[in-house]
C-alpha cells in the first residue's frame, strides 16, 4: 500500500477511534448521573429512615422549596421506569437502589474498560501516523 493511502487509512481509523471514545465518555457521564442520583436517594432514605413528623424540603422547581412534614417514613413510592411507580417498605426499596447502583456500577466499569481499549488504540496507531506524516513531508521537501 503507498505511503499515502495508508496515512489517509490511519487518519481515518484515528478519527473514528475518538470519535468513539467521545460517545463513551458521555456513556460514563450519563451513567454516573444516574448513579449520583442513587445515591441522594440512598442518602436521603438513611436520613428518614423511622423517624416521625420530620420536617423536610421539596423541591417545587425553579430552584425553590417549600417546607414539608413527612407522615409516613415506613413505605415510599419507588420508580420502575416508563412512568410506573409501586410503593414500597422502606427496607426494600433499599435494597432495590442498592441493586440498581450496583448494576450501573458494573456499566460504568465496562464502558470504562472499552474506552480504554479505544485510547490504547489510539496510542498504538498515532506513532505510526505520525511517522508517515515525517516521510511525506521528507519526500515532498526534497522533490521541491
Amino acid at each position: 500500500m503507498e505511503d499515502r493511502e495508508r496515512l489517509n487509512q490511519l487518519v481515518n481509523e484515528l478519527n473514528l477511534y475518538k470519535e468513539q471514545a467521545e460517545i463513551l465518555n458521555q456513556q460514563v457521564d450519563t451513567v454516573q448521573a444516574n448513579i449520583a442520583d442513587i445515591t441522594i436517594a440512598q442518602e436521603t432514605l438513611q436520613t428518614i429512615k423511622d423517624k416521625k413528623d420530620t420536617e423536610t424540603l421539596v423541591p417545587i422547581g425553579a430552584g425553590s422549596f417549600i417546607i414539608t412534614e413527612i407522615k409516613n417514613t415506613d413505605e415510599i413510592i419507588v420508580g420502575l421506569g416508563s412512568g410506573a411507580a409501586v410503593k414500597k417498605k422502606i427496607s426494600d426499596a433499599e435494597e432495590s437502589i442498592n441493586e440498581q447502583k450496583k448494576d450501573l456500577e458494573a456499566v460504568v466499569s465496562k464502558i470504562t474498560d472499552q474506552l480504554n481499549k479505544m485510547n490504547e488504540l489510539i496510542i498504538q496507531k498515532t506513532p505510526e501516523a505520525e511517522a508517515l506524516i515525517q516521510k511525506l513531508e521528507g519526500t515532498e521537501n526534497q522533490i521541491k
